[in-house]
């Protein structure tokens, strides 16, 4: 690597390819069209608000774009992409954390089986589920995630013992994200129900639900695959931070 930190990065990240699947570059297809009014940055490089999640992506793999999107990374913040490669960023990145996802689309509409009373989430609720997610560790959840769309959950005696809801979107397609089950409620089909309502309220609105769940969550992709989901392709995760933040981290 240079030190000016001026090279080229290395992968198969822009979106140039007018007839490329929409999913193939969802987090710049969403920022820039259903998502645009919770994201931030120009016509290289977007994110979505910080407390709201930590993604954001390219429309190109040029050094001006990476530039872009290092304006839009405070020191000591991080930023996740979704890359059809692996990719070598410049250099005044460090990759802090790679990961190999599954990104998987319905084909097929679950069974009907409503076994249990589900609740619908809001701003009210989000300590109780930020305290799931810290028991969970279902993947990235702020603060102000809820803004992107509908969280569903079921609670016991109180107490929020699972939840779901989405997360990216863009036309024709809505992700559903945050699945988690407190160990509590495991083993019950709580993710189940909750993934199934979900899955029937996004094709009432005429878009096909869609989720990423890392390739080594075998558990949690055989559950996906029996209520209808099939995997659509394989994504590169690169968590990305300043150089000057990390030194220490994969180049």
């Amino acid at each position: 690597m240079s030190s000016t930190g001026v090279q080229t990065a290395i992968g198969a990240l822009a979106d140039s390819n007018p007839a490329a699947h929409p999913l193939d570059h969802v987090i710049w297809r969403a920022l820039t069209s259903r998502n645009c009014d919770v994201g931030e940055g120009d016509h290289l490089a977007r994110r979505y608000l910080a407390p709201i999640a930590p993604f954001g992506a390219t429309i190109d793999v040029s050094i001006a774009s990476f530039q872009s999107l290092l304006a839009l990374l405070p020191a000591g913040d991080q930023i996740a992409l979704f890359t059809l490669e692996e990719i070598i960023p410049p250099s005044f990145f460090s990759v802090v954390q790679r990961g190999a996802v599954d990104q998987m689309v319905l084909v097929k509409m679950p069974a009907h089986v409503r076994s249990m009373p589900i609740v619908t989430l809001d701003v009210r609720d989000v300590p109780d589920m930020l305290a799931l997610v810290e028991a969970t560790h279902p993947g990235p959840f702020g603060p102000r995630t809820i803004e992107l769309g509908e969280y569903i959950g079921v609670r016991r005696q109180g107490i929020l013992v699972a939840m779901a809801g989405e997360r990216m979107r863009l036309d024709g397609f809505t992700e559903i994200s945050a699945v988690c089950v407190h160990p509590s409620g495991r083993g019950q089909g709580l993710a189940a129900e909750l993934v199934s309502t979900l899955v029937r309220s996004i094709v009432s609105r005429g878009e096909i639900p869609f989720l990423h769940v890392f390739n080594s969550n075998r558990p949690a992709i055989e559950l996906y695959l029996k209520l209808g989901f099939i995997l659509r392709r394989p994504i590169h995760l690169a968590l990305l931070a300043r150089a000057s933040d990390d030194a220490g981290c994969d180049r």
